[in-house]
């Protein structure tokens, strides 16, 4: 019995003491929350990708590059590691994005869902490597660009269909 429960506790000796658990507790829950703040503003548009598939997304992200760096992996290794993220996440957006079909096979759909999942990657990344604060400001940009934009190009879309009517109604 003996030999049991010190195999089980060698096995979980990858964590130090309380100051380590703490901080693969912090960076793991920062990835989860920032993952879903973006996902629930994806799910709320009524979008493939939800609050789940974003949490996922960052939570796993954020664990690919603790694990190495509490392993003691080097600079090098862990730019491999984020350089599989980004090519793993690629497959993951690609299949987001869908082509119509039909008599509109010009109209692609599904590409901002999937730059959020590469987002949301990259944001899950910074969480992992302890840039905290760098995960939160990008949040809050990506929340801008997807809550803002959308106003902006339905606006200027609105001026230019404006402008179109006023010249159909010159001319003769």
């Amino acid at each position: 019995m003996d030999m049991i429960w010190e195999t089980i506790l060698a096995e979980f000796a990858d964590i130090g003491d309380g100051r380590e658990i703490l901080r693969i507790v912090v960076r793991l829950l920062m990835a989860a929350v920032l993952g879903a703040v973006l996902g629930f503003e994806r799910e709320h548009k009524g979008k493939s990708a939800g609050v789940r598939t974003h949490m996922l997304v960052s939570l796993g992200a954020a664990l690919f590059v603790l694990a190495p760096s509490m392993a003691g992996a080097d600079e090098q290794a862990l730019s491999r590691v984020i350089q599989g993220i980004v090519a793993g996440i690629g497959f993951l957006g690609a299949g987001t994005i869908l082509k119509g079909n039909g008599q509109d096979t010009s109209h692609v759909k599904g590409l901002t869902t999937a730059a959020g999942l590469w987002m949301t990657a990259a944001i899950g990344t910074a969480a992992g490597m302890g840039r905290e604060a760098t995960a939160l400001v990008s949040t809050v940009l990506a929340l801008l660009v997807l809550g803002t934009m959308p106003l902006l190009v339905d606006k200027a879309q609105g001026q230019a269909e404006d402008k179109r009517e006023e010249e159909q109604t010159r001319k003769p």
